[in-house]
């Protein structure tokens, strides 16, 4: 069942965070700057025309020896239920696959402004989708109280010192 591929970048993350963190990803602003060697400005008419894109990316700053596949609590808390692999969506796993559906601010050529994108500066950028309403989780959602917890505080602003 194993199948290697190989995937290419379609731009990079550039400017806002430099390391990643647990929370406070609120209003944090940044570029994904499509590589133009690949890319002209015809790959983003009409991307202006929506509000949110999902972007999927790699997690280039995560030690390949980091990887817990056996069942483990959310960020070590004893309070929350072991979970595997497959229930947690950090950067833990073994393609190191992010998905992060952010805020497009503007589109200025290649570089599509964003906020609320959790991905740091230089992260590989593979593909980028605009946000479809229709494509949204449909039926009544279901998730253990655990993730609202841990997540209260992923999109709020930092605090300031």
């Amino acid at each position: 069942m194993s199948e290697e591929m190989t995937v290419v970048p379609v731009g990079h993350v550039v400017g806002g965070r430099t390391e990643p963190t647990d929370d406070y990803w609120g209003n944090s602003r940044a570029v994904i700057r499509i590589d133009p060697e690949r890319f002209t400005e015809g790959s983003v008419v009409g991307l202006d025309q929506f509000s949110h894109l999902e972007v999927v990316f790699r997690f280039h700053l995560t030690d390949p020896a980091d990887l817990h596949p056996e069942p483990r609590r959310p960020r070590d808390n004893p309070e929350w239920p072991e979970g595997g692999i497959f229930a947690h969506r950090n950067m833990r796993r073994l393609n190191w696959l992010g998905v992060s559906r952010c805020r497009l601010i503007k589109v200025e050529g290649l570089d599509l402004h964003v906020a609320d994108l959790d991905a740091v500066d230089g992260t590989p950028v593979l593909d980028i989708k605009p946000w479809f309403i229709e494509m949204g989780p449909r039926g009544q959602i279901r998730q253990p109280a655990w993730p609202s917890e841990m997540l209260a505080d992923y999109y709020a602003e930092p605090p300031t010192s």
